[in-house]
């Protein structure tokens, strides 16, 4: 069954006929009793940290992450984009200021500060965007972002809170794009959703149309978060190898989990 991100929740209730998420607001924090879940967070407490709290949840498969995910969201303001726009305002607002101790925005804000940094050029691609926290970002650095992920979803959702950021629904292995279409390509934790052989595929391809650079990032994990959709792990040997055969000049970094840089010149 399709997720609608734009569910009207006006009772604070999200049913999608898989989970049922209930907005509680006496009732503070989150609980999951089998397919529902009650949650106490209102408009402005709703950030991307939902992530590492459902992935701790037990039976938070990755479809079951998503709709949880999605209730939560939804039921946090009456209106479906204005309860988005929150969500995304919140986040952008939290991983560019001071960052707590923890959570999936601690983890990730020196990943996309390091990012911004290595950007070279000024037209960049994004592949794997997701809710396109990284395009957003780049963004305001001037840059000319094209933002991409293979979910249509997540594409139409960035595109209503974003509409003057450009997107495009397509497999990072198979980009609509001519060669040396953008000078940096950035494929930041996407390898490891996906095997070996079709990680290869995504690293050609962002070769591919990258006229100066591509940057790819991992987590280092001992074994893969299911609840995210990892279906490996990536090491630093892993990163190595891609570089080796890549044939391109290239360094390999440890640090907030691994990077590969590859320069074309």
């Amino acid at each position: 069954m399709t997720i609608d991100a734009f569910r009207a929740c006006p009772d604070g209730v999200y049913d999608d006929g898989v989970v049922r998420v209930v907005r509680a607001p006496d009732r503070p924090g989150i609980r999951l009793d089998g397919s529902v879940l009650t949650h106490g967070l209102a408009a402005g407490e709703v950030d991307n940290d939902l992530a590492g709290r459902l992935a701790a949840l037990d039976g938070a498969d990755p479809e079951t992450f998503e709709r949880l995910f999605t209730g939560i969201v939804l039921t946090s303001a009456t209106d479906p984009l204005q309860a988005w726009a929150g969500f995304y305002r919140t986040t952008l607002t939290r991983l560019t200021g001071a960052h707590d101790a923890g959570g999936s925005i601690a983890e990730f804000a020196p990943i996309y500060c390091r990012a911004r940094a290595l950007a070279r050029g000024h037209r960049v691609l994004d592949v794997g965007s997701c809710f396109g926290f990284l395009p957003l970002l780049l963004a305001e650095d001037g840059q000319q972002v094209l933002a991409s992920d293979v979910n249509p979803g997540s594409m139409r959702l960035l595109s209503a809170v974003a509409p003057r950021l450009p997107v495009v629904c397509c497999g990072a292995e198979s980009l609509p794009l001519p060669d040396g279409a953008v000078d940096t390509v950035f494929a930041l934790h996407l390898l490891e959703h996906v095997d070996a052989a079709l990680g290869a595929a995504v690293l050609t391809e962002a070769i591919r149309v990258a006229r100066q650079r591509v940057v790819v990032a991992v987590p280092y994990e001992v074994a893969p978060t299911a609840a995210y959709g990892h279906v490996r792990t990536v090491d630093h040997t892993d990163l190595v190898a891609l570089g080796e055969r890549s044939g391109l000049a290239f360094d390999v970094l440890d640090a907030d989990g691994g990077w590969l840089v590859l320069d074309q010149r």
